[in-house]
């Protein structure tokens, strides 16, 4: 049985290395592509259990060569599988990457195969009733996402990534909210905050969720619960690439919950694992292993 169950998408990602990230209408010419697994909710599965957490995912891909390789990924990284179907009509999701010299992003995210797992799909499957976490992002469908926190019967972890609106009956569901700033701004329909004060009033006067965490990037994270709030350093580490690290962090938070730590601990152990995870190129290829992650200063 599988201490974390993940429901969400799996993508092949393709990334370009850029000197700088377009602007609307501008042609960039790139330094060197690569192609990986990707997904949020892969990641996010492949990364928990590169901690040592044991795994589940629920998720569609399509038919065809991608999905297989993904599916290899996940088996490879010791994800149980058996409740990831393969669409005869969609094609497997697809992430495009560009990433500049800094270390900062774009993505655009066709969700192909990710699009048509239901509802349906999350009940035959039989899993979050049992988790001790289930883990879950905004990839895939809204009512397969609400119906996997309706029947979870553990801890409801959401990153609400990408963002877009969620409904009252959704966050009423989730115990962690895990959104970083423009998702955080989204979800409070105001201005990103610029700074950590802000950023704990809109986390704050989110209703629904236990605690909201929010990830910060180089400033690290705050936890927002209760009445209180807790700002958490990053790591000092050298960025190469962040693609992976949003996706690290969430895996970091389940793996420290699932394994009975407060919440503080875990939200210092998810920096550390999302700082580990900006290290290396890539998204699945970047996720580090529980040695790296303690490797790291504190």
């Amino acid at each position: 049985m599988a201490d974390i169950v993940v429901v969400g998408s799996l993508n092949e990602d393709t990334t370009v290395r850029v000197a700088h990230l377009p602007h609307p209408g501008e042609t960039v010419l790139g330094q060197g592509h690569f192609s990986d697994a990707g997904g949020k909710g892969a990641n996010q599965a492949v990364a928990a259990a590169r901690l040592g957490a044991a795994v589940a995912m629920i998720g569609m891909v399509g038919a065809d060569a991608q999905g297989a390789r993904l599916l290899a990924g996940l088996r490879a990284a010791g994800v149980d599988t058996a409740a990831v179907g393969k669409s005869p009509e969609a094609a497997t999701g697809l992430a495009l990457i560009t990433v500049d010299e800094h270390g900062e992003n774009m993505i655009v995210v066709s969700p192909g195969a990710n699009a048509v797992l239901r509802p349906a799909d999350v009940a035959a499957a039989g899993l979050v009733e049992e988790a001790g976490i289930t883990l879950l992002q905004l990839e895939i469908r809204a009512d397969t996402v609400q119906e996997a926190a309706v029947r979870s019967r553990g801890t409801v972890i959401l990153n609400p990534a990408p963002a877009r609106h969620l409904d009252a009956a959704l966050l009423a569901e989730v115990d962690v909210l895990i959104p970083n700033r423009t998702e955080l701004a989204a979800l409070a329909g105001a201005p990103e905050p610029g700074t950590i004060e802000e950023a704990a009033a809109l986390a704050a006067a989110i209703r629904g969720p236990g605690a909201v965490v929010v990830t910060l990037g180089a400033e690290g994270a705050l936890l927002v619960e209760g009445g209180r709030s807790l700002h958490v350093p990053a790591v000092p580490v050298a960025p190469v690439d962040p693609t992976g690290a949003g996706d690290a962090f969430c895996a970091g938070m389940a793996d420290a919950l699932v394994r009975g730590a407060a919440i503080d601990e875990a939200v210092r152990w998810a920096v550390r694992c999302g700082a580990a995870a900006t290290t290396r190129w890539g998204a699945q290829a970047a996720l580090p292993r529980r040695a790296d992650v303690e490797a790291l200063a504190p």
